[in-house]
């Protein structure tokens, strides 16, 4: 389409904001790559022939600027001032409009661009395609105070692409007044949603997002009630400023407090509640995150643009390394029943201020998913009502299943750039090893029972078997005996589940105390000093297994854990020290005791290796594998059966009822 096509303006059009162009406030600098981009490139330098591989296409791509940009220039939270001679581009993660999305999503077909400036120079409006090659759509001349239109069709946008603009300065400095994306007005009343935070023991993050949330009227003007679920025994209400806090919410805070349920009863008391108080939406949130208030808004008006009920989620940034995505989106791979990367190409924990949106060609491909993380998500209380709530998990696949359930019924999900929380991210940590371990290991043999499209769950009974070999060769004895319960729930069938909901993790809790490998320590001195009884062949460490001797070396090392006895030194103190970095199984199953530190850095626990109750636990895994397989299909029918008593309202209604403490209002 042509340029003089894609701005002509119909001035009897109304016009409604879909998305507000947004600056980092004073005190995020380190966050200025997410909002604009002060490199000198416009974009990706994809092959003209052949294949296009994405690979190619990212060794090609230019480099960002390293201008840095100035605090003094950031006038207010939509304005900006560019520097006389110098180029900010708006092709950013936040402020970049992702067209591609609305075209497949909503019943939106054409946008405008609105820019108000002060001062002489241009305004440059940009598309990109699927690809990650750009398109310049036009150019205006801008002096003054000028307020410039552009209007712009989502046709060319059906696998990928964004638009977005760039400012260029003259002699003298260009003020962005401000700028937003719109879309042709409708006469239906924005949706209402209830705002809800499920907490654990995190009084600093949740009373730090509720003032945030009060400082950002405007992205509660549709918020019905904000919802905190106070699971823990450190309540938010006791924290010192809370009073304040809660004033300056005038009056939508509401305060639940109950027994731990975990993630999914407390997010499933948020579900209750919406659907309970007439809300539109429930936007389910993180307690650990920092939220972009203008996030709220952006994705409740996307859902109520949507041409069907859609669950509309946010992005994951990390909280300590702001300009790091986590993920751009996430499917369960059927086969293997995991979470994975929607695209080969694609980047886990990327980095936008290595690589901004305009030099990484992959982020322009729409990104389709399975679900959203329920650290920032919006659901309809529609799709509540025909499907359910959370399956009572407690934590762990919870929102992965509930984003398969309902694409199942016909519900997608839309994991919407420019919406996004920084939360403390679990890249460094690792959480199938410890308490956690039953739940990952329960939960999704469950989601998999009921979503697994192969007869007997594809590779989920395999891979559950060779998890637990790997965690008894590397001497995790309390992490295996966890997992064993796991199997052992899974096939009592699913009328346990909402009984386990507060009894569990402290029982979890309970069997990990007698296990040393559980046991931490925060100071070293507190270990017996390592001494080995024979120094390592050839003054050589452990190196891992090749794929040509990998079979035999692993038998050799089983047969090793299974029957060859300790000696009494490595019983008595440890052979080394193992930083949790170094911790793979095929190292550490070359010891017979070491001191192996936690992934937070906080302690660290003694692995003693013990053949005889390797044998036994080996001997209980492959006993309850073959049970799991034998009756795979017999229990998928159960849990299937049993999804919409334990989704249902009234189920979770009884559970609510059971173990809610208090309110606060």
């Amino acid at each position: 389409m042509s340029a003089a096509t894609d701005t002509q303006v119909d001035s009897a059009q109304q016009w409604d904001t879909l998305q507000r162009v947004i600056l980092p406030n004073a005190s995020q600098m380190d966050t200025v790559p997410l909002y604009m981009d002060m490199g000198t490139a416009t974009g990706i330098q994809l092959p003209t022939v052949g294949s296009g591989d994405g690979k190619k296409a990212r060794a090609q791509s230019f480099s960002s600027s390293t201008k840095e940009a100035h605090v003094e220039d950031f006038l207010s939270r939509s304005s900006t001032k560019v520097r006389s001679g110098e180029r900010v581009s708006f092709g950013s993660y936040f402020n970049a409009f992702p067209a591609s999305y609305w075209r497949r999503w909503t019943s939106v077909d054409k946008v405008r661009l609105q820019v108000r400036t002060q001062g002489a120079g241009s305004v440059i409006v940009y598309k990109s395609n699927a690809r990650g090659s750009l398109q310049r759509v036009d150019t205006r001349r801008v002096e003054g105070s000028a307020e410039n239109t552009f209007e712009l069709s989502l046709a060319p946008f059906g696998d990928g692409g964004w638009y977005w603009f760039d400012l260029v300065a003259g002699s003298e400095p260009l003020v962005m007044v401000d700028a937003e994306w719109q879309g042709p007005a409708v006469e239906s009343t924005p949706g209402s949603v209830t705002l809800q935070i499920t907490t654990l023991n995190k009084t600093d993050f949740c009373l730090n997002n509720l003032r945030l949330l009060a400082e950002n009227p405007d992205a509660l003007k549709h918020v019905q009630e904000i919802l905190l679920v106070d699971q823990g025994t450190q309540k938010v209400e006791d924290a010192d400023g809370f009073a304040e806090v809660r004033e300056s919410l005038g009056g939508k805070l509401r305060i639940i407090n109950q027994s731990n349920l975990g993630g999914s009863g407390g997010f499933a008391r948020g579900m209750f509640e919406a659907v309970e108080n007439g809300s539109d939406y429930v936007l389910l949130m993180d307690d650990d995150i920092v939220v972009e208030p203008e996030s709220i808004i952006r994705l409740l008006t996307f859902a109520d643009r949507c041409k069907t009920p859609t669950i509309v989620g946010g992005h994951m940034f990390d909280l300590y390394n702001r300009t790091v995505l986590h993920t751009f989106g996430e499917v369960v791979n059927p086969y293997r029943f995991q979470p994975s990367l929607p695209s080969e190409d694609m980047v886990l924990g990327h980095d936008f201020l290595s690589s901004n949106l305009r030099q990484t060609s992959w982020l322009h491909r729409r990104c389709d998913v399975d679900y959203n993380g329920w650290w920032m998500c919006l659901i309809p209380t529609s799709v509540i009502r025909e499907i359910g709530l959370s399956l009572p998990l407690f934590i762990k696949w919870d929102d992965s299943e509930y984003g398969l359930r309902a694409k199942a019924h016909g519900f997608p999900t839309v994991s919407l750039p420019g919406s996004a929380v920084w939360h403390v991210s679990w890249i460094d940590k690792d959480d199938l090893v410890g308490w956690q371990a039953y739940f990952h290991a329960r939960n999704r043999i469950v989601a998999a029972l009921l979503h697994s499209p192969y007869e007997h769950g594809g590779r989920v009974v395999r891979e559950s078997q060779y998890a637990d070999i790997k965690h008894l060769v590397s001497m995790q004895y309390a992490t295996a005996h966890g997992r064993g319960w796991a199997l052992e729930d899974v096939l009592k069938g699913p009328t346990d589940l909402p009984d386990l909901l507060p009894s569990k993790l402290p029982e979890i809790r309970k069997m990990m105390a007698g296990y040393s490998d559980s046991i931490f320590r925060a100071d070293a001195d507190d270990f017996p000093t390592p001494k080995m009884d024979k120094p390592p062949r050839r003054g050589h460490g452990v190196s891992q297994p090749s794929r040509v001797t990998l079979l035999p070396w692993a038998a050799k090392t089983v047969a090793r854990q299974l029957f060859r006895p300790v000696t009494k030194t490595s019983a008595e103190r440890p052979q080394t020290n193992i930083a949790h970095q170094d911790n793979r199984w095929w190292r550490i199953a070359q010891f017979d005791s070491a001191i192996v530190s936690n992934a937070e850095g906080t302690g660290a626990s003694w692995y003693k290796r013990d053949p005889k109750r390797v044998r036994e636990m080996l001997t209980e895994s492959s006993r309850l594998h073959a049970a799991l397989l034998k009756d795979w299909q017999s229990l998928s029918k159960q849990y299937k059966a049993a999804m919409p008593e334990l989704t249902s309202l009234d189920s979770w209604k009884k559970i609510f009822e059971e173990h809610t403490q208090s309110e606060v209002k």
